[in-house]
């Protein structure tokens, strides 16, 4: 319990320090987009091949990736119930905000610290279908519901423009050809990979730390608190059916425990935005939610004895 403790800690102390540089000025408020740069396009790239290497092929993961597809138009539908009686604006930010689960720069790093190199892939698989929604099928089913002036509709070809763009995404797909076509990494590479990897946990929380924003407007805590409400409601459902019904291993059962209490995506404010809603709304309800994910992934693994 005291080693999850330091951990998880420790993940909290390195936000709390990004947020004060920011706060007292030693970054600009846009200087979090080098650190987010370096987070998403190198040392998230280096985990992810790193734990493929260390990988012995396991087909039941593949159905991770249909869970984190399936588990977005669950997501999608809760928020477009809880925005029937209201206006454009609201429903772009629920229809945004209640799908989508922040993974390769908040959960994976945290699964990173405490499961090694398989729970590092079987988060990844879980990421290929989340990505997917992610990266726009969220925002063009959200637009298509909304109607009228609510936002363009995003079609196939922007989509997979934006996922094959993606240094993440692209970095899961070539690690999985290789790991189907059973292909080994070769050493040097797995040790300049394992050598950046290990900054990875410190450059997303940096990061997170830099980006964190609270805006205590009274308008935005009932709209961020019903939000959140139906997330880890429906987080807590999910977590217990993948714990204790599924026919998975233990590990991949802790993850996806784990996974589903994923904070706000990250692109849901700029695809709120798109979508005529309040970015700086849903940037609010992203900052909470890594506050209460962290809590909550917290006592989970404290329970699972990781």
């Amino acid at each position: 319990m005291e080693q999850v403790l330091l951990k998880a800690g420790s993940f909290v102390i390195i936000i709390v320090i990004g947020y004060l540089l920011k706060r007292f000025h030693v970054f600009g408020s846009k200087d979090y987009k080098v650190m987010t740069t370096i987070a998403v396009n190198v040392t998230l790239p280096a985990a992810v091949i790193t734990s493929f290497a260390k990988f012995e092929r396991d087909d039941s993961l593949f159905i991770l990736a249909l869970l984190g597809f399936g588990l977005n138009f669950v997501m999608i539908f809760f928020g477009f119930l809880a925005s029937l009686r209201k206006n454009k604006k609201e429903r772009a930010f629920y229809m945004m905000c209640c799908p989508g689960y922040n993974i390769g720069s908040f959960t994976l790093p945290f699964v990173q610290n405490f499961f090694g190199a398989f729970g590092v892939v079987a988060t990844c698989m879980f990421d290929v279908g989340n990505s997917l929604m992610c990266s726009g099928g969220s925002y063009t089913i959200a637009s298509a519901a909304i109607g009228g002036e609510g936002g363009e509709r995003m079609g196939i070809k922007a989509i997979l423009k934006r996922l094959f763009t993606s240094v993440p995404f692209v970095t899961y797909l070539l690690m999985l050809v290789l790991t189907l076509i059973q292909v080994k990494i070769p050493e040097p590479v797995v040790t300049l990979s394992s050598t950046i990897a290990a900054a990875n946990g410190f450059a997303a929380m940096m990061m997170i730390g830099m980006m964190f924003k609270i805006e205590l407007k009274k308008s935005y805590l009932k709209a961020v608190g019903l939000t959140l409400l139906i997330r880890y409601l429906c987080a807590g459902a999910l977590s217990a059916v993948f714990y204790f019904c599924t026919p998975f291993s233990l590990q991949i059962r802790q993850v996806l425990a784990i996974v589903v209490f994923a904070p706000v995506s990250a692109l849901a404010p700029a695809f709120t935005e798109k979508l005529k809603g309040d970015p700086g709304l849903a940037s609010f309800a992203g900052s909470i939610s890594i506050v209460i994910s962290i809590a909550i992934m917290t006592v989970l693994m404290m329970v699972m004895n990781l």
